[in-house]
């Protein structure tokens, strides 16, 4: 009898352990996008080649690196630019792009606004569903496009960085904890 309880208790504790590795964070592959800039770019994520880049960014300034899932329908990108701004400025920041995300969508759905400190540097973060028409098909009734976003801003010296996590919507469930873990990856020396 002694061995069967034990057997039993064992097969308990192995279930649960199995449970919590089911339950474990997602998959991150260290990945260096500049020089003192590392994150945890997703398993399966895939850089995007320079065409891609050109078509899917079409600015001067292209990002630091862009990174998609094998569908393509999910992306994470780093991007640098000038600022005139410092990183005691994050408050006014926060309210300046928060506003701008506002006028640039439809509607928005903010789940998160903050300025957080992650691996002791601060950034500001906005988590949000953006709702925008879909024109691109010339119109008609067409359903609106959805996304998820998780957008982190950070100064170091005289350069913004921007992070941009971005899904649709439809599939915030499955990617919201794999953005969070990629933005709280975010390293910059």
């Amino acid at each position: 009898m002694n061995s069967v309880s034990r057997f039993f208790r064992f097969v308990q504790l192995l279930g649960l352990l199995l449970g919590l590795l089911a339950f474990a964070g997602p998959g991150l592959q260290k990945t260096t996008i500049a020089k003192n800039l590392t994150m945890g770019v997703p398993d399966g994520f895939a850089p995007l080649p320079d065409d891609g880049i050109a078509a899917k960014y079409p600015a001067q300034r292209r990002p630091l690196a862009v990174f998609t899932s094998p569908s393509g329908q999910v992306g994470l990108s780093v991007s640098q630019k000038p600022t005139n701004f410092s990183n005691r400025d994050y408050a006014m920041l926060l309210k300046i792009y928060k506003a701008s995300i506002q006028n640039m969508y439809g509607k928005v759905q903010f789940l998160r606004e903050d300025i957080q400190t992650i691996n002791k540097r601060d950034f500001v973060v906005l988590e949000f569903v953006s709702t925008v028409a879909d024109n691109r098909r010339g119109g008609g009734n067409l359903a609106p496009i959805r996304k998820y976003q998780l957008v982190q801003y950070a100064i170091e010296g005289e350069q913004l960085y921007v992070f941009t996590f971005d899904a649709p919507a439809s599939e915030q469930s499955k990617w919201q904890p794999v953005a969070q873990a990629a933005m709280k990856s975010i390293v910059m020396k």
